[in-house]
């Protein structure tokens, strides 16, 4: 069975999803007039204007650390050392690569799932890939599968992926026996997730900035104890990136195509571009200024930060403390730890394991609500079907603590893949309401006024949007 896995992932992912992933990244780049490179310097003003409450739905700053709350997982840690494992440092430039051309690919999901939102029965903003293919592309049969997918992914899955590092993790540092870990992080979860999705938003907010703050700072303390060798590491990552091999100073040779499928897989993984997930929590955002490309513009910032910022965070403590395993049974997360362990001492297990657990809890509350807002789209969003959802993604999680890692690996980017197939082929299709969105958004700046979006301007796409979302905003 392993070997099947293993069989369907290298189809997926080395015969479709890298093309299909590298064409959409620069495909969007170039339809949207190169957006993430044009607002990278204007990130702080898109922060500031995101705090500002709107009725309806979530801050957008709210629905940027919930978005952050689902990519802020063992990816960034666990996922990042089996990538260097598997492609070398190479695997990090490609992820790199997979950041910046993924910026402009979650700009398109995010300003889409803004465009095609709706209000549920309590009054909320609700929207995501499910219904900007039914609305946009009139294909309810194709939400419905990608529903389906994220479904399986994100409540079930995914939270075994993030389950199975804590228990590594704790197992690692204290001894903690497995099933313990597991339990208690599935209580934990169970009591948090009760809170529904403002309640959680709130949460996200304090405690995302927090936990992405304490492990930027142990990175930048690491690197400043072992400055002289950065500028080697960093070389090491662009050599390694293109195969080119170091035998004279005994480094392991890396071909280009182990770290370029190694750092598109873990990379995506991580911050999510493309995947369809990060539309959910875009969607439920009221942005202010009140168009659509707001939202997608503040969640470029959660792709940054996630892969630039966070994820090379742990390469650099990883690189820094030599070189990683070529092929190991080790547990991703155990590569960090004793990476950590021997740069600073005996504490670094233990604060990895603190790190993780943060990132792991957050990653599966924000998973649980995904799939809920999918329950949604179903119509099968009743009190019995909420409760089944709620023990499925517990069992997942306590059953993930004992599961093995590539098991879990295998699967998860399996799933990952079959979603962003889909998600992927219906944002392509969209792309010229994408390129409607970015260009009247740039038109309304270059005017130095406030964007507004006023769907009066594009009959055929006011024919699509739910009755009443753009209808009554403030007009230039």
């Amino acid at each position: 069975m392993p070997d099947f896995f293993f069989f369907i992932n290298e189809v997926l992912w080395g015969s479709i999803m890298i093309y299909l992933l590298l064409g959409a990244g620069i495909w969007f780049t170039l339809r949207s007039g190169f957006i993430q490179f044009r607002y990278i310097r204007k990130f702080g003003r898109s922060l500031k204007n995101s705090v500002t409450p709107q009725p309806g739905g979530l801050t957008s700053f709210q629905a940027l650390c919930t978005s952050l709350a689902a990519r802020l997982g063992s990816g960034n840690l666990a996922g990042v050392a089996l990538a260097i494992s598997a492609g070398g440092p190479g695997a990090v430039f490609w992820m790199w690569v997979t950041a910046l051309l993924g910026m402009a690919t979650s700009f398109a999901e995010s300003s889409l799932a803004q465009l095609y939102k709706e209000k549920d029965k309590h009054g909320q903003f609700r929207g995501g890939p499910a219904w900007y293919m039914a609305r946009g592309l009139g294909m309810r049969w194709m939400g419905v599968l990608f529903s389906l997918f994220l479904l399986l992914a994100y409540g079930l899955i995914f939270n075994t992926v993030q389950a199975n590092s804590v228990a590594n993790a704790l197992r690692y540092a204290f001894a903690c026996p497995e099933w313990i870990a597991g339990t208690v992080l599935a209580l934990v979860v169970l009591l948090t997730i009760s809170a529904g999705l403002k309640g959680i938003a709130r949460l996200m907010q304090w405690l995302v900035p927090l936990m992405a703050l304490l492990w930027i700072v142990a990175s930048l303390f690491v690197t400043a104890l072992h400055f002289d060798q950065v500028p080697g590491v960093i070389v090491t990552i662009v050599k390694s990136a293109f195969g080119w091999r170091e035998v004279a100073s005994g480094a392991l040779g890396y071909t280009f195509s182990q770290a370029l499928m190694a750092g598109f897989q873990r990379g995506m993984f991580s911050n999510e571009a493309g995947m369809g997930s990060t539309p959910n929590a875009a969607a439920a955002a009221s942005s202010w200024p009140p168009h659509p490309a707001a939202q997608g513009i503040v969640q470029m910032i959660g792709v940054f930060t996630d892969t630039i910022i966070i994820c090379s965070a742990s390469a650099m403590i990883l690189l820094l403390a030599g070189p990683v395993p070529h092929s190991s049974e080790t547990a991703g997360i155990q590569l960090l730890q004793q990476a950590l362990m021997s740069l600073t001492g005996g504490w670094g297990a233990g604060f990895v394991s603190l790190i993780l657990i943060l990132f792991a809890f957050s990653s599966i509350v924000v998973n649980y609500l995904y799939a809920e807002n999918n329950l949604i789209f179903l119509k099968l969003d009743s009190r019995a079907a909420i409760g089944a959802l709620r023990l499925g993604v517990i069992l997942m999680v306590i059953a993930g603590s004992l599961l093995s890692m590539p098991l879990v690996w295998q699967l998860a980017d399996i799933i990952m893949a079959l979603m962003a197939i889909t998600n992927l082929t219906a944002i392509l299709l969209l792309s010229p309401v994408v390129t409607l969105i970015a260009r009247d958004y740039l038109r309304q700046r270059k005017l130095g006024i406030p964007p507004v979006f006023d769907p009066a301007r594009y009959p055929d796409v006011k024919a699509q949007l739910a009755p009443g979302t753009w209808d009554d905003l403030p007009r230039q």
